[in-house]
């Protein structure tokens, strides 16, 4: 069960297909949009109400450009999010009625438990990000960085009253209606601590490792990867790309942007300032190209794209940085919002890219010196190569196959 944009669905298509070649039933329960993505992986699909992207396009998700970064925003879209999530309720109960075990993203955590509790099932949580409170990092979804060890703690309980907030309503309700008793989402939240509640991550610890202080039963598994079932490219982006050089990638994937054409119009100037050519992925924000030199494209399998490209600039979505890493692509970030900041601070630190191009002032020059050194200092196209080895030789869905295992013995 899994809620919100691609990247948050995405990964779990990889995850269903493994534990459904390894004989086990798997439905992939999200917002209806989605359901393309599941076809041919063997993993069967229920839909949830709610368009994310009709929802980030209407007036209310594009103020969220108004907002300022960090925690404004983050308040910004728990009430938001706190809106939409009482009309996912009565599609989660009726798919878990149907299941024996729930699997249970970041983003639906709290509910999904409270479902699982009341109908006496095994549950367990498969996260995409590291929601934990560390001291060895502050929260992913404010960006990351680092308040000092009890500053990071501190933030990363902060962090979980904000997800409250956005239960505070649902959880309640659906315990009264399964016949819990009364309890609300901080009170649920620390019996799934007592309980040792467990969480498999789904990232490599390559990238992040797994933080010392944290408890029994969170765990660092490696990366689930999405389910290409055709991974062929389009003719024409197979032309473009056996015209010349490898090109440079640039994509924001599901962030929406409020100024379009003016980020279409500085990526081109840069690349070209660069002197590279570039494929430039519509995304939901709506980016576009034209010229010999580029080409725009939609929907295509990082996975078959990305090993040819020269670099892959993107929004640093958990999912996007995957897929860079996994292809051995050096990276120049452009982070939009929430966790991004941070996955941009690991790519950097790894060695794999520069210092991040934040969205919010970005400018043409600074765009053309990113790629200029990604492009030109061959360290990091040696060190994404080396760290892309080892990251596909991972296996992140082996930890979740034992535990569902165990869960179902």
């Amino acid at each position: 069960m899994t809620a919100g944009s691609r990247g948050d669905v995405a990964p779990y298509t990889g995850l269903g297909h493994g534990l459904s070649r390894a004989g086990h039933e798997v439905t992939l329960v999200t917002h209806a949009c989605f359901a393309p993505l599941v076809a041919g992986s063997g993993v069967g699909f229920r839909p949830l109400p709610v368009d994310p992207r009709a929802e980030l396009e209407s007036p209310r998700g594009r103020g969220l450009h108004r907002s300022a970064s960090g925690a404004g925003k983050l308040l910004r879209v728990v009430e938001m999010a706190r809106r939409l999530v009482g009309r996912l309720t009565d599609d989660l109960v009726a798919a878990a009625r149907a299941s024996d075990v729930l699997l249970l993203s970041g983003s639906l955590g709290p509910l999904g438990h409270a479902i699982a509790e009341g109908l006496r099932l095994p549950s367990m949580g498969v996260y995409l990000q590291p929601l934990a409170p560390t001291r060895e990092f502050a929260p992913p979804v404010l960006g990351g960085g680092s308040w000092g060890g009890t500053g990071n703690r501190i933030a990363g309980h902060g962090v979980l009253l904000a997800e409250g907030r956005i239960f505070a309503a649902a959880v309640p309700a659906v315990r009264e209606r399964l016949g819990l008793p009364r309890a609300r989402a901080a009170e649920g939240r620390r019996a799934r601590e007592r309980q040792r509640w467990p969480v498999h991550h789904g990232f490599s610890p390559l990238v992040v490792a797994r933080p010392r202080d944290w408890r029994t039963g969170l765990g660092v598994c490696g990366y689930w990867w999405p389910y290409d079932g055709d991974t062929r490219l389009p003719a024409e982006l197979r032309d473009f790309l056996d015209a010349g050089p490898p090109p440079v990638f640039v994509g924001l994937g599901s962030a929406t942007v409020p100024d379009a054409e003016r980020v279409s119009e500085q990526v081109v100037t840069a690349l070209r300032r660069a002197g590279l050519r570039g494929v430039v992925q519509r995304g939901w924000g709506g980016l576009a190209a034209d010229g010999d030199d580029m080409l725009t494209i939609g929907e295509v399998p990082h996975s078959a794209l990305f090993p040819r490209m020269a670099a892959v600039v993107h929004h640093a979505g958990a999912g996007t940085t995957a897929a860079g890493l996994r292809a051995g692509v050096p990276a120049v970030p452009v982070p939009v919002q929430f966790d991004e900041a941070f996955w941009s601070a690991r790519l950097a630190s790894l060695g794999v890219a520069p210092t991040a191009v934040p969205l919010r002032g970005l400018t043409t020059d600074a765009l053309t010196t990113a790629l200029v050194q990604v492009t030109r200092d061959p360290g990091y196209s040696e060190r994404a190569r080396a760290l892309g080895t080892r990251i596909r030789a991972e296996d992140g869905v082996a930890p979740v196959m034992e535990a569902v295992n165990r869960l179902t013995a």
